[in-house]
């Protein structure tokens, strides 16, 4: 046995951002090559456990999250972000996809470990999203010249009030998959299931809930005991990946499947999300960016379902409540999206790797 690297701890930042917690890291504080980090992050979170006892993970995926902060490499940037996905009950680590609650705390980390100045009022960043190489634009509440996490701006998700965060984007299509509807098609029908594939930061399966013989209602717990159901999904995603340039995707987190449906709440949509695997309580907020832009679309499986709003506010209906999303459009197209989140500092310190073995 040997305890290896990060025996002694290593500095750490445990933040909330929007409704997922991420372990915050200074690249220079990990192994710089990536087999080796991934190896070390599995035993900082805990797994494969499917409770993650012996590490830090939450036992879920919203909860099993890092995000790698560093100088910037592209001049036109403030701080690199880098995300990983690191799975709960599997040895696996990703990086095929980027995370926009966890950017939600991005800003506020990079001020916490001294990566950027805090300034006057408020600070705004530019964030250097590594995993797609895109840009986001990032608002932070820093008045006197310090970090806060109080203020008003609450989120369906998260309890109570904090600081508001703003993230915007620009030219964001296409982000992962390398095109808006990666298969060439507005609407695919796979396993006879109508379907929109598309990237609009996310790449995500948009299928409507009476395809499947549901009324995208039904509360989450209902569809994990649905095992009929969540291996068609399955069996869609399998497909669709190799139709959106993602390859084989049996051991990616991506594509994210969404359920659409007639929204109920005054929404524009009602969502129900499988993250694959598991079904989401609320949705991530790219893909509800994907989820908002598939609205805006004539052709798409959200066609007829959608009441599209004509100002940017977009507010995507999910089980814990709605996503606020903005859609900036230009001349029938998106000129910039964006999305309103929160983010805290939940615990700073050094975080203690289980002993790895030699």
């Amino acid at each position: 046995m040997s305890e290896g690297p990060g025996a002694g701890g290593i500095p750490c930042l445990w933040m909330r951002g929007g409704t997922s917690r991420a372990a915050v890291f200074l690249a220079a504080d990990l192994p710089a090559d990536p087999g080796a980090r991934d190896a070390l992050l599995l035993r900082v979170m805990g797994s494969p456990d499917p409770r993650q006892i012996d590490g830090i993970g939450g036992g879920d995926p919203l909860s099993s999250k890092v995000a790698v902060l560093g100088p910037p490499t592209r001049p036109d940037a403030d701080v690199d972000y880098l995300f990983l996905q690191v799975f709960v009950d599997a040895p696996r680590v990703t990086a095929a996809q980027p995370c926009g609650n966890i950017l939600a705390a991005v800003g506020p980390a990079a001020i916490e470990l001294g990566l950027a100045q805090a300034q006057e009022g408020e600070t705004r960043l530019r964030i250097h999203m590594c995993n797609t190489g895109e840009i986001a634009q990032a608002s932070v509440q820093t008045p006197g010249g310090r970090i806060t996490y109080d203020g008003s701006a609450q989120i369906d998700g998260v309890p109570g009030a904090h600081a508001p965060v703003r993230l915007m984007f620009e030219n964001i299509a296409g982000a992962v998959c390398g095109a808006l509807f990666p298969s060439g098609r507005v609407r695919d029908v796979i396993a006879d299931v109508p379907c929109t594939l598309i990237d609009h930061g996310m790449p995500v399966v948009v299928m409507r809930a009476d395809d499947l013989g549901l009324t995208g209602q039904e509360p989450p717990e209902m569809l994990e005991g649905m095992a009929d159901l969540k291996a068609r999904v399955e069996a869609i995603r399998l497909a669709a990946g190799p139709m959106m340039g993602l390859g084989d995707v049996a051991e990616k987190s991506i594509p994210k499947m969404t359920l659409v449906a007639p929204p109920i709440a005054g929404g524009v949509i009602a969502t129900r999300s499988f993250i694959p695997h598991r079904v989401h309580d609320g949705i991530g907020v790219l893909a509800a960016v994907s989820v908002a832009v598939a609205c805006t679309t004539p052709g798409s499986a959200a066609e007829g379902l959608a009441h599209v709003p004509e100002d940017e506010a977009f507010r995507i209906e999910h089980p814990s409540g709605q996503m606020p999303v903005l859609l900036q459009r230009d001349g029938g197209g998106i000129r910039a999206a964006g999305f309103l989140r929160t983010a805290r500092k939940l615990m700073a310190g050094r975080v203690f790797p289980a002993p790895g073995m030699s």
